[in-house]
């Protein structure tokens, strides 16, 4: 607003930009929240995001649970088309449609206990508070998985499709994300690389302002905008002598 006269909110930034997404898919992210780090921009040109729900999967699967839970692969095969996503039925496509069959959400665990293994709503949250607390408590998600193996197998679902979705929820313990955090992790992830890619010296001086903070100091910060075409100048004693002085 102070340098280039317009304003705006979350709400207001133009939603959907190719431009931004073109950025992020070069991993073009120093300083952008949440896929800034070596993980997340090694994963982005793989990903490809190309609308927000794209970000919102970005978020969440570079995470220690759906990469404890073998789950980043079979969705990077089945979204470039290298591996069919195959549902045993209607019930777990509704639960894991979105996500090409693979549950990388916890809410998406917690349903797939209720519809393919006969959970009831608070023994699903039970499961939740397991995945939670398992490392703390012990043997408690090992218990919930005898009985999600067993009830997926006596509703007649394989043996194997049943350990499989047992492990992808156990690796959920190592930290797996709800929807919904993904889903605001995710608008501020595209404001952020909107104000990169429209406002770049207005976005890199932000990130110095708020230092410390993030993976990047402000000398690198300082090389990546002026790679953007902003030009960097030297500290103005005279200019902070004047601010001073209209104080």
């Amino acid at each position: 607003k102070q340098h280039a006269g317009c304003a705006y909110t979350l709400a207001t930034i133009p939603a959907e930009e190719p431009a931004v997404y073109d950025a992020i898919c070069k991993a073009d992210t120093v300083g952008v929240f949440q896929i800034e780090s070596r993980a997340q921009m090694s994963m982005l040109p793989r990903l490809r995001p190309r609308c927000y729900y794209d970000l919102v999967i970005e978020v969440a699967i570079v995470r220690p649970g759906p990469i404890q839970g073998d789950m980043v692969h079979p969705y990077l095969r089945r979204r470039n088309g290298e591996e069919k996503a195959e549902y045993p039925n209607e019930a777990v496509r509704t639960v894991l449609g979105r996500t090409l069959g693979v549950p990388l959400f916890q809410e998406q665990c917690m349903s797939l206990a209720i519809v393919a293994a006969g959970f009831t709503p608070g023994e699903a949250d039970q499961l939740r508070r397991a995945m939670a607390a398992w490392k703390r408590k012990g043997d408690a998600i090992y218990t919930f998985g005898q009985k999600i193996i067993s009830g997926m197998v006596e509703r007649g679902y394989p043996q194997e499709f049943a350990e499989r979705c047992f492990n992808q929820i156990k690796g959920f313990s190592e930290y797996g994300f709800p929807e919904s955090h993904a889903a605001s992790f995710a608008l501020l992830v595209y404001a952020s690389s909107w104000l990169k890619v429209h406002h770049p010296a207005a976005f890199a001086a932000a990130l110095i302002n708020s230092q410390p903070m993030g993976f990047y100091a402000p000398a690198q910060i300082i090389r990546d905008a002026r790679e953007h075409g902003v030009e960097v100048r030297p500290p103005c004693v005279l200019e902070e002598a004047r601010a001073d002085l209209e104080k």
